[in-house]
């Protein structure tokens, strides 16, 4: 019988009552274990470089300047394995979606939802979920029709597309542009999540 590691948590969350109530949930879950707790952007980005999480908990506003959490997220995306899940104290869908979306998100977790915690990190570690199917829809939307095509091509779907070669390359650039990513391999990368 192969033992399962316990699901690796970093926690980055500026209020410190609601980093506590995070730490003493999670400390109650076997299968999972917090290797690092961070209040900003660039601890956040540290601690994911070395640590290397499963799971980023990322607050999305990291101070009164805005959506930090996102910045910070991204990053971790771009540079380690970790899936993201934001945490929002804002309740609106449209917002919390898109600041899901540009942070390359794999889900997000309502701070008035907080019960839903243990159970979207479980979920989320076993593959892709309805959020992160809603997320990745979000990020396909942002390019064309024709782009999305291509982009689906890019991942690797069987995908049949009658443009000339240069046609799809400058739409490749296109895809990567727009998602502000910087190349193929780190498209790939970003997707894997979803």
């Amino acid at each position: 019988m192969q033992v399962m590691r316990p699901i690796r948590i970093l926690v980055v969350e500026d209020d410190e009552d609601f980093r506590h109530l995070i730490i003493q949930t999670l400390e109650l879950e076997e299968d999972l274990t917090i290797v690092g707790l961070c209040r900003t952007r660039e601890d956040a980005v540290c601690t994911a470089l070395q640590t290397q999480p499963d799971i980023a908990l990322m607050d999305l506003s990291l101070s009164r300047n805005g959506m930090e959490g996102v910045e910070a997220a991204r990053v971790i995306r771009r540079q380690t394995d970790a899936k993201v899940l934001i945490l929002s104290g804002y309740e609106d869908p449209e917002i919390v979606l898109g600041a899901s979306r540009r942070a390359f998100a794999s889900g997000y977790i309502m701070k008035s939802q907080f019960f839903m915690m243990v159970p979207t990190i479980q979920q989320t570690m076993q593959g892709p979920t309805p959020q992160s199917h809603m997320i990745r829809a979000a990020l396909m939307q942002q390019l064309s029709a024709a782009e999305q095509c291509v982009c689906r091509r890019m991942l690797g779907e069987d995908v049949l597309l009658r443009s000339s070669e240069k046609t799809i390359a400058n739409q490749q650039t296109s895809i990567l542009k727009k998602l502000g990513l910087s190349s193929k391999k780190e498209l790939c990368h970003i997707f894997s999540v979803y």
